[in-house]
């Protein structure tokens, strides 16, 4: 899986994006607005919506790739959550990963995650371009 959240001005309008693959063919792309947030926020939501797809696809190893490399160090508990906007986020995706057999999260650079960033920017300008057009 790889999963990317974007947030237009921080906070801001935000959203999230996942590409979910297995055996190395893409089987789903994710895309959505979740609101006003901060980056760290969408990538957290980012990461929980890749968790609970990867248990309705009744997935046992999951491996995320991400580009954010404060989440990845907050889940592999290198770094502490200081965030009280975090914490509630970070115990619901530790919740999730409990559902599977394996768990691997990695940083990767941005440059490999063009994907998922496509997907979680192209929520929020269809969000935004929906009101401007309303």
């Amino acid at each position: 899986m790889y999963i990317d959240g974007a947030s237009k001005g921080n906070p801001g309008p935000s959203g999230i994006g996942a590409v979910i693959c297995q055996n190395g063919q893409v089987i789903k792309n994710l895309s959505a607005y979740i609101g006003t947030a901060t980056n760290n926020v969408a990538e957290y939501r980012a990461l929980i919506r890749a968790l609970e797809e990867g248990l309705i696809l009744k997935a046992q190893n999951v491996k995320i790739n991400t580009d954010s490399q404060l989440l990845c160090n907050q889940m592999n508990k290198v770094y502490k959550i200081k965030s009280p906007n975090i914490s509630g986020l970070y115990r619901q995706a530790q919740h999730l990963i409990q559902g599977f057999k394996n768990f691997q999260i990695n940083y990767i650079p941005r440059t490999e995650n063009r994907g998922a960033d496509k997907l979680a920017t192209l929520a929020i300008r269809q969000e935004l371009r929906g009101k401007c057009g309303a």
